[in-house]
């Protein structure tokens, strides 16, 4: 298992990272603790979870996916073998805490909740799970600007993130489903008023998805802050499993309705086109997906997640698949074709 550096936190972190957001929904708990066995014994040692899974979030589940790390971690006694990243949620889940904000006294209750529940002391990685301002994330397009917006100052949720570090409770921050003016406003800030510099950005990439490319890749090399990519197979999209209409037993989007991201009619065409280069080539279509992120030199770490152990060999299998210059070339072609149908 290749390895990254975080930043410039000095911690290094595994290429594949596990996602945790089906625990408690789709996984029960000893399918959990299967899962991160597995994942560990392959040699992945970050795991990624948030106070919010898991998901669909509801108030009758929240917290649990953290709580069966937790019960994980304290069963295998394995803490310091392990990164664990954690997010804490923006504003629009009112069973959370009320109304969660990025406020001071949120982020101290976040991160003490996420604490309890995980059983441990600290997590390695404390991300903000999305902006507790108006802009756009999670495939909103066409920016509106609001200069009434009830938005907690980055300087306070940044100050609060330093209050928690200097406490030992996290040893790294990042952002989460962020933008490249709130990045780089972030760095700014951290450099001239000495407040905790962002160590990542976790984001959707994937080929149906490559948006990061156009203002956060340079942001990710010239400024050490790597992407933690979140679904890089497009909710499962990207399998095939759903071309056609097909629904399977089971599936992320046979269950869950609100998951449409990825199913325009615009992103079944690009998603044949990918599966189509996958088996022309003798590949398994989502192991080539996931490869593909692999392959990016902006990558920080990519962010696996799995229903099933079958589901979860193969995408640990992509680690040791490197993909030829043809199907990188045919993949390219696609893209220039239909360029991010899923932003």
């Amino acid at each position: 298992m290749q390895t990254r550096p975080l930043g410039n936190t000095g911690i290094e972190v595994s290429r594949l990272c596990l996602g945790t957001m089906t625990f408690g929904e789709q996984n029960s708990e000893a399918e959990a603790h299967e899962q991160l066995d597995r994942a560990v014994a392959f040699g992945i040692n970050f795991i990624d979870t948030a106070e919010m899974y898991p998901v669909p979030p509801r108030a009758e589940t929240q917290g649990r996916t953290e709580a069966y790390i937790g019960t994980w971690l304290k069963a295998r006694a394995s803490r310091d073998d392990v990164i664990i990243a954690t997010k804490a949620a923006g504003p629009g889940l009112d069973h959370i805490r009320g109304g969660p904000r990025l406020t001071r006294e949120h982020l101290h209750q976040a991160i003490d909740d996420s604490l309890a529940r995980l059983q441990t002391d600290y997590v390695d990685l404390y991300q903000l799970h999305w902006p507790d301002r108006r802009t756009n994330f999670f495939g909103r397009l066409g920016y509106v600007h609001d200069d009434e917006e009830d938005a907690t100052p980055l300087e306070e949720t940044l100050a609060a993130l330093k209050e928690l570090v200097d406490a030992g409770k996290v040893r790294a921050i990042g952002l989460s489903n962020e933008t490249p003016w709130g990045v780089m406003r972030c760095l700014k800030l951290a450099d001239a008023q000495g407040l905790p510099r962002i160590a990542s950005v976790q984001n959707p990439y994937n080929l149906l998805n490559r948006s990061f490319e156009v203002g956060l890749a340079e942001i990710a090399h010239r400024e050490r802050v790597g992407l933690l990519a979140y679904s890089p197979l497009g909710f499962g999209v990207l399998s095939g499993k759903y071309l056609e209409g097909a629904r399977p037993a089971n599936a992320r989007l046979t269950l869950f309705e609100r998951f449409q991201r990825y199913t325009s009619p615009h992103a079944e065409e690009a998603t044949r086109a990918y599966v189509t280069i996958a088996r022309e080539h003798g590949l398994d279509p989502a192991q080539m997906a996931l490869a593909f992120v692999n392959t990016r030199p902006f990558l920080t770490s990519n962010i696996i997640g799995a229903t099933t152990m079958e589901q979860l060999e193969s995408n640990l299998e992509s680690e040791f698949l490197k993909l030829d210059d043809e199907v990188l070339e045919a993949i390219e072609a696609v893209h220039a074709r239909l360029s991010n149908p899923c932003p």
